[in-house]
């Protein structure tokens, strides 16, 4: 395979998301051309319109449930399509549970028709709410089928095997990332999740909404050591599935704390009810990036939220959540 990040083209599904974006950057910056695909169902074209013109890069408007052809050589396609927020796939279930599987089925027929290396974007979330901490890649998780999560953690999880079969079957060279929760720039003001949320309310003075008593911890990810990691593995050649993530945990009582400090803010921490199926403790063990990759994340928590707290102090707030 030609080395993407040096020459070669790239694929990226869901480039125009939040980490897809990030990705289609940093693969333009090593030299490679990039073919961002996205149905806009989530993504934003606002996260690559800086990338507009670009020698290398183009965007195509497409939805991977049907029918996917890119003509020419296609070294190295990397799938990040899926709504990834609770609000998000909560709203779209049956879009999100198309696009891990029919999504997964034909990104992974585009890499086996070019010879190209893929690499699935999966989740933390396949371990469910967790009976093993901290998390191993071979722990088989604690998943409900039924449950509302079940639309996003589900679709990873047969994404995880479709990837898997496509590897023994057909000898196609694939990778899986277990991605932990990242945040950082780019991401949606009001797209439901802890980071955004509590940023969003401690800039306007409301009361910081923490669902249950605040307890439930969760291993939060600056976006630059996540791509960091991502893109280790895309250049490896190894298979995985290897967790992607930052092991400092905090709860969610602690981590509103730390953001209302640092924006200086006087809102009032608000208990609301906790949603169905949340996770009580999330923490990656990531011995095996370490071992394998030679990856760990460099960010400190308190950097990597000055960063994301200073981007969104500067964008103006144009949706809400449903």
């Amino acid at each position: 395979m030609t080395t993407p990040t040096a020459t070669g083209t790239v694929v990226v599904t869901g480039g125009a998301g939040f980490l897809g974006s990030y990705l289609c950057e940093r693969m333009l910056a090593r030299g490679a051309q990039v073919i961002c695909m996205d149905n806009f169902l989530t993504g934003d074209p606002a996260n690559v319109e800086h990338l507009f013109g670009a020698p290398g890069f183009r965007l195509l408007d497409c939805d991977l449930t049907g029918f996917v052809h890119v003509p020419g050589d296609v070294d190295l396609v990397l799938h990040f399509a899926s709504a990834a927020s609770p609000a998000d796939y909560l709203r779209h279930p049956i879009e999100t549970l198309k696009v891990g599987s029919l999504g997964t089925l034909h990104a992974l027929g585009l890499a086996k028709e070019k010879g190209a290396r893929f690499v699935l974007a999966s989740t933390s979330e396949v371990y469910g709410d967790p009976l093993e901490h901290p998390q191993r890649e071979t722990y088989w998780g604690n998943v409900n089928p039924v449950g509302p999560r079940s639309v996003y953690d589900e679709a990873k999880r047969f994404a995880e095997a479709l990837t898997t079969a496509y590897r023994n079957a057909h000898g196609v060279d694939t990778g899986i990332v277990r991605i932990f929760n990242t945040y950082g720039p780019r991401m949606r003001p009001a797209d439901g999740r802890a980071i955004p949320t509590f940023v969003g309310q401690a800039l306007r003075g409301e009361p910081i909404t923490v669902t249950g008593d605040g307890s439930q911890t969760r291993s939060v990810c600056y976006v630059d050591d996540t791509v960091a990691g991502i893109l280790a593995l895309a250049e490896s050649g190894f298979a995985g599935p290897v967790n992607i993530g930052n092991p400092e945990e905090l709860t969610m009582l602690a981590l509103a704390g730390l953001i209302r400090d640092m924006t200086g803010s006087r809102s009032p921490i608000r208990f609301i009810e906790r949603p169905v199926d949340d996770p009580e403790v999330r923490r990656p063990d990531t011995s095996l990036a370490e071992e394998k990759l030679g990856w760990r994340p460099v960010v400190p928590v308190e950097e990597g939220l000055r960063r994301t707290i200073a981007w969104f102090a500067a964008e103006p707030v144009t949706e809400t959540v449903a």
